[in-house]
């Protein structure tokens, strides 16, 4: 290549020209996430955006309203062409923001009543006008709502949307909308697949890392308003004046964003920090630790949201180590932080080795008894699901059964049992699934977004959760359709009537383009992605046969562990005459936990979804399924039809590359072919194990597996992330 020749430049400065051009330009390597404000290529859109946007006007100087005035400025130069900066004058055209507390002319407007029902987090979105001029108007109770408008405003320019007739109200149906990181103070994430915590413990208090900041912003625009930064399998130094230091830092950091911190409290740390000789919940030595330990912790961030706990749960201490039970623990610590109004987020996830009985019951068995029992600021913390966060599940018997006391969703984000970060797997549809499963408790309606968002027991206080899938990489998630997955529960979490069809469109819009030769065959995929995946894993209602201990790949044969119910064949059943986990009232009977209409329409095999057939049921190998097939040879079926969609999946995306630059192009492409093997690994390991109880062959027409069902019993994955 010839090179340029410069005339009149300091001698550095051609240098660093030369230096700099022997090197590519960076591609977008994901780290703006669903933030991007590039230039849009729509002559049309660019030319009606600055036609009906001409400048910004402000009031107010608060931190939030700065951020907001900031991301408005850098956001619209960018999409539009056009520099913007504050003016202090209303034209035609004008973009006003604020609240009717800090801004006169939106104060003369007397949208009081379009306001009040909004709350503190909702916001409104108005074309109206001011003296004559037509102008936007971004307005709320609050400095927090101006903010989340603001970001509403962004998407509908990202989305290329009209906006010259807007009248928009939104307000938040969950009040406390939070992510659970699992981070260590190592900075190890547990179940974390997409590098180390994005939480430097070392360098904190005194160097605020910019992802920080873009970590808030990202959670702004989406409406997400609370992240735990610690892991519940918990480590009481967090609560120790040396890291309350640094929680100040990232609590500082986040407060314009409207985002509240939260902690993991151990149980023990009376014990292990305090000096104490018992963490016993009535002890008053014990509630007085905790009061102080509260106290000083406010006296570092003021607002500080509450606890998560995790107690007495695969080897996590709490109130049952003291004869007590899950109320005296949560209230305890609910009293620590009630006055400066605080929270306690109390885990249900519990099982105990010992009891004998389905460990799909024992959550219900021992959460049940205590409704009505807790401080009305606890929430009691339940997963979509009564085993863990499988590809698929029924929804948790809990939801519905404990009017008395507000019930919290938690899904889980971050792929465990998802193909971890190798996998694109949309998760939209799982949650939506779970959300809109009806619960008959209250008869038909009885949804259990309807238990969450408190409108089914009128709950006041309601929450819901998501286990991060965050990490230090460039992309944030690992695998860059993982941010979907981010995105989703933000958006679910604000408003959970959004379909999954539409979350996608947003995210891809945002993420890549307004392309629709792009939009619509990648909307596709992912949408199908969940249940590709659940084909060829867990089809039929199998669950938790995934590798031991690190849940990476198939393990349908792990057996005799210390924990019976951490055992892949405690789950499956599997025998010369069946498969399947009966949990009707021949079996378990863990159906016996939710209501009778659900009781009689899933303890049927034949009025029973498909989806949840061996979830429930222990059936013949002959059984003879909805398509006519027997139970063994849709079973393969079932395994053979999702390793290939992510065939059609790789090929899908191939034919996108004209939309997508080269790097972020390639992520995907390189992945998805590492999933398309992941899938025939599953799909062969499984059919092969599987037959030998079913002893039946492979249907006809679909391939023989090239390998032995020895060769898959002797893999043995090292080191795999996030143990």
């Amino acid at each position: 290549m010839k090179r340029m020749k410069f005339k009149n430049l300091p001698a550095f400065l051609v240098f660093l020209f030369t230096v700099c051009s022997s090197f590519p330009a960076r591609a977008d390597d994901g780290y703006r996430l669903w933030q991007r404000y590039d230039l849009l290529k729509n002559p049309q859109k660019r030319q009606q955006y600055q036609e009906n946007i001409t400048s910004l006007v402000t009031a107010g100087n608060s931190p939030t309203l700065t951020v907001a005035r900031q991301e408005l400025e850098l956001a619209l130069s960018g999409l539009t062409g056009k520099p913007f900066r504050t003016s202090t004058t209303v034209g035609t055209g004008a973009l006003i923001i604020g609240t009717p507390q800090n801004s006169p002319i939106i104060k003369n407007l007397n949208l009081a009543a379009k306001l009040n029902p909004l709350g503190p987090d909702g916001f409104l979105i108005l074309s109206t006008t001011v003296n004559g001029k037509k102008v936007t108007v971004i307005t709320a109770n609050s400095d927090i709502g101006v903010l989340y408008g603001s970001f509403q405003f962004l998407k509908l320019l990202q989305t290329q949307q009209d906006i010259s007739k807007l009248s928009i109200s939104s307000a938040p149906k969950i009040k406390n909308r939070i992510l659970n990181h699992w981070d260590n103070l190592d900075r190890t994430v547990e179940r974390g697949y997409a590098g180390f915590s994005i939480w430097d413990w070392h360098k904190l208090p005194d160097y605020i890392d910019q992802r920080y900041l873009d970590y808030a912003r990202a959670n702004a625009s989406i409406g997400i308003n609370g992240t735990v930064l610690t892991n519940v399998n918990a480590n009481a130094l967090i609560l120790t004046k040396d890291y309350l230091v640094k929680v100040k830092a990232l609590a500082d950091a986040f407060r314009p964003y409207g985002l509240k911190v939260y902690l993991t409290a151990r149980f023990s740390a009376p014990i292990e920090i305090g000096g104490l000789k018992t963490a016993d919940p009535l002890d008053a030595e014990v509630k007085t630790w905790w009061k102080n330990k509260a106290a000083e912790i406010y006296s570092y961030v003021p607002d500080f949201g509450g606890f998560l706990v995790k107690a007495n749960s695969e080897g996590q201490p709490g109130p049952q180590n003291y004869g007590r039970n899950h109320a005296d623990g949560a209230n305890m610590l609910a009293d620590a932080v009630a006055d400066k109004g605080g929270i306690v987020m109390w885990r249900a996830f519990v099982y105990d080795n010992k009891v004998p009985d389905d460990r799909a019951k024992q959550a219900f068995t021992e959460f049940k008894p205590l409704d009505g029992s807790f401080r009305k600021n606890v929430l009691v913390q339940v997963k979509n699901g009564p085993i863990d966060f499988q590809p698929r599940e029924p929804f948790h018997p809990l939801f519905g059964a404990m009017p008395k006391t507000p019930l919290m969703m938690e899904f889980q984000i971050t792929q465990e049992y998802l193909g971890q970060a190798t996998n694109l797997v949309y998760q939209a549809p799982l949650y939506k699934e779970t959300l809109e499963a009806d619960t008959y408790v209250q008869g038909t309606g009885s949804t259990v977004a309807k238990v969450i968002d408190g409108s089914l027991h009128q709950y006041q206080l309601t929450g819901i959760a998501g286990v991060a899938n965050i990490g230090n990489d460039r992309n944030w998630t690992g695998h860059l359709f993982g941010q979907a997955n981010w995105y989703c529960f933000g958006r679910l979490a604000w408003d959970h009537t959004l379909s999954s069809d539409k979350m996608a469109d947003e995210w891809l819009r945002m993420t890549f383009t307004n392309e629709e030769a792009f939009i619509k065959p990648v909307k596709a995929m992912m949408l199908q992605s969940r249940e590709t995946l659940v084909n060829y894993m867990t089809p039929l209602g199998l669950h938790h046969i995934m590798g031991y201990d690190h849940h990476y790949g198939p393990g349908p044969w792990i057996k005799d562990k210390k924990r019976a119910d951490w055992t892949s064949v405690y789950y499956h059943k599997a025998s010369p005459e069946g498969i399947g986990f009966d949990r009707t009232s021949t079996g378990s009977n863990a159906l016996s936990q939710y209501a009778p209409a659900f009781q009689q329409k899933f303890g049927n095999p034949q009025t029973c979804p498909e989806e949840f057939l061996l979830w429930f049921h222990h059936l013949k190998w002959d059984y003879k399924v909805k398509s006519g097939r027997s139970l063994w040879d849709e079973l393969c079926h079932r395994y053979y039809n999702g390793a290939a969609e992510v065939g059609k999946m790789r090929q899908t995306w191939q034919s996108t590359q004209a939309y997508v630059d080269a790097e972020r192009f390639n992520h995907v492409k390189m992945l998805l072919n590492i999933q398309e093997k992941e899938a025939r690994w599953w799909r062969d390991a499984c059919v092969l194990y599987f037959q030998t109880f079913s002893g039946k062959p492979i249907p006809a027409g679909l391939e023989k597996p090239t390998q032995t069902l020895d060769y898959y019993l002797k893999q043995d994955p090292k080191f795999v992330p996030g143990i």
